[in-house]
């Protein structure tokens, strides 16, 4: 009887495992589904935009409202994630996506198309690369998370300090210390989200998750590419 308990308890723990693994597995498909439709989606607006209006956005101040609306857009998808509806939510994702496509257009104009398209197949490896280790690895990354975010708020420090500047020294450095930290982030999110998945999630919980979490992806490979391409782009 003792035997039968146990093996009884076994399968059910077995089958608790496998329910896990489908589980979250269905769980950081949907994730990467929507980070990959949002990439997609500001590489089209992008360059719909870079043949549609062509040069005169960079002179115009509209410009202005294509570089800070999506600073407004990640505000309120993370501010009231826990607020909005799942449908809502993911439209504000896609709207922010191609809000940065329109922003990005700019880099059509500086950088040659056959070194955005190298860089970005770089930054795709790259982040895929990263984002295995931080799905897969054992060891825990929530160390490294204090020291990675410090690393970012300093990028952005000197980032507007060099607006200033303009030292292509000051932006060389940046561009190396920010392919570091947006790399480590990649490994440390995907770590991070992994462990937020919770089996016992609603269907409006577990969407909610999927969208702050696909923006979190999200904005790691944008800024990932973006410093690879300051580093290695081919200028026109």
């Amino acid at each position: 009887m003792s035997n039968y308990d146990e093996n009884l308890a076994a399968s059910g723990t077995a089958r608790s495992a496998v329910a896990l693994d489908t589980g979250l597995r269905d769980y950081m498909m949907r994730i990467y589904n929507y980070m990959a439709a949002g990439v997609g989606l500001t590489a089209a607006v992008a360059w719909l935009t870079y043949q549609l209006i062509g040069p005169a956005l960079l002179q115009s101040p509209l410009i202005w409202v294509f570089i800070l609306a999506p600073l407004a857009l990640v505000f309120v998808i993370g501010s009231r994630i826990n607020t909005l509806s799942v449908t809502t939510a993911r439209l504000l994702f896609f709207a922010y996506a191609a809000l940065v496509g329109v922003s990005l257009s700019i880099l059509l104009h500086i950088y040659t198309s056959s070194s955005i398209t190298r860089v970005f197949f770089i930054a795709a490896a790259t982040f895929g690369a990263l984002s295995i280790f931080g799905y897969t690895t054992r060891r825990d990354l929530s160390g490294v998370g204090t020291f990675l975010f410090m690393g970012l708020i300093g990028i952005i420090v000197a980032s507007l300090v060099n607006l200033f500047l303009r030292s292509t020294g000051l932006d060389w450095l940046i561009s190396i210390v920010g392919v570091g930290v947006f790399a480590g982030l990649t490994a440390y999110d995907t770590q991070r989200i992994k462990a937020m998945y919770d089996s016992k999630d609603d269907e409006t919980s577990a969407g909610r998750k999927s969208i702050i979490a696909a923006l979190s992806l999200y904005l790691n490979f944008i800024n990932l590419f973006m410093m690879l391409l300051r580093l290695g782009g081919g200028r026109r």
